[in-house]
C-alpha cells in the first residue's frame, strides 16, 4: 500500500503546513482512516504500508508544500524517502504518520498492519529511521514487521549490514534499473537503454536474494518488470524470490507460469541440475 495515494486523494495538504497551522491531526486521522479500510479488508491477510516517497516537486504540489519544499535539480535523486524522516526540517511529520500507523494497529486493532522504508541510502540511514520508529512505539518484533526497499545498488551491496534492521527486501525494479545503468528513467533520449532484463539487474536481484536468505529475510518486487517481461518473471522464481507483485491483468497468467517454473525446479533438484548460471542467463 503507497501512503502517497492517501495524500493525494484525501488530504491534498503539506504535512508541515498542517503542523504550522496547528492541525497535526488531521494528518493522524486522514492517513489512519486511509490504512484502517485496507487493513479492515484485508484482515486476516498481512498488509505492508510504504511510507511516504513523494519526491521534493510533489510535495510542493500539496497546498502550502511551497514553503517547505526545496527546489532540486534532480528530484528523483533528492530528498527522498528515508532522508526525510530524520531530518530535523521533516522528522515531525514523519512522526505524525508513525502515530497513525499505531493509531490503526492499537486503537482499530487491526495488527496485520506491516511498513516498508522506501528509498534508503545507507545502513546508518536504517539505523536512524528504526530508531525514530522504537521512539514512537513501534517496535519490530513477531506480529509487526519492517520491510526495506531495495532499489539502490547500496541496498544490494551491503545486504548484509542492512539485514540488522529489516525482516525482508521489496525490490523497486525501476529506481534500481535506472542506478545501475545510470540511466534516468523519465529521460526520453536514453529510454532505449533502461531495460531491467539487463544482466547487471538480474545479478545484482539475485545476490540480494541469497544474502536475504542466509539470514532468513524475505525478498519481494514490486517493479512493474514482472508484469511487462514474463521472462524475468520466470527468472525471479528461478532465482528464489519470495513473491511477486504483478499488474491485475497479468495474476492469472503469472501465476501459472510460477507452477510451472516451480514444478521444473522441483523436477531439476530431483535429478541433480545446478541453478542458473551467468552464461545460460545471456542465453534467456
Amino acid at each position: 500500500m503507497r501512503e502517497e495515494f492517501i495524500w493525494t486523494t484525501y488530504i491534498h495538504k503539506h504535512p508541515l503546513y498542517l503542523i504550522k497551522s496547528g492541525h497535526p491531526e488531521e494528518v493522524v486521522d486522514q492517513l489512519a482512516e486511509g490504512f484502517r479500510k485496507v487493513c479492515a479488508a484485508m484482515a486476516p491477510r498481512p498488509v505492508t504500508l510504504r511510507f511516504s516517497d513523494f519526491k521534493s516537486s510533489e510535495y510542493r504540489d500539496l497546498t502550502g508544500g511551497d514553503e517547505f519544499e526545496p527546489h532540486e535539480p534532480s528530484a528523483l535523486l533528492g530528498w527522498r524517502g528515508a532522508s526525510r524522516y530524520y531530518d530535523p526540517k521533516y522528522t515531525a511529520a514523519f512522526r505524525l504518520e508513525i502515530a497513525a500507523v499505531r493509531k490503526v494497529r492499537e486503537e482499530y486493532g487491526l495488527k496485520n498492519l506491516n511498513v516498508m522504508i522506501p528509498f534508503c541510502r545507507t545502513v546508518a540511514e536504517a539505523e536512524r529511521v528504526t530508531s525514530i520508529m522504537a521512539e514512537e512505539g513501534l517496535h519490530r518484533g513477531p506480529d509487526f514487521k519492517v520491510w526495506l526497499m531495495a532499489e539502490i545498488p547500496a541496498n544490494i551491496i551491503l545486504a548484509d549490514q542492512f539485514n540488522k534492521f529489516v525482516d525482508g527486501y521489496s525490490i523497486g525494479s525501476n529506481d534500481l534499473t535506472m542506478l545501475l545503468l545510470g540511466c534516468d528513467r523519465d529521460n526520453d533520449t536514453i529510454s532505449h537503454l533502461f531495460d531491467e532484463r539487463n544482466l547487471a539487474v538480474r545479478r545484482a536481484v539475485r545476490h540480494l536474494i541469497e544474502v536475504a536468505h542466509k539470514d532468513n529475510k524475505t525478498v519481494s518486487i514490486c517493479g512493474q518488470a514482472p508484469s511487462v517481461y514474463p521472462e524475468f518473471a520466470e527468472y525471479l522464481v528461478k532465482a528464489g524470490i519470495d513473491s511477486l507483485s504483478v499488474n491485475p491483468d497479468t495474476v492469472i497468467f503469472t501465476k501459472k507460469m510460477v507452477a510451472q517454473v516451480e514444478q521444473k525446479i522441483l523436477l531439476d533438484k530431483l535429478t541433480g541440475r545446478g541453478r542458473v548460471q551467468d552464461e545460460e542467463e545471456l542465453k534467456w
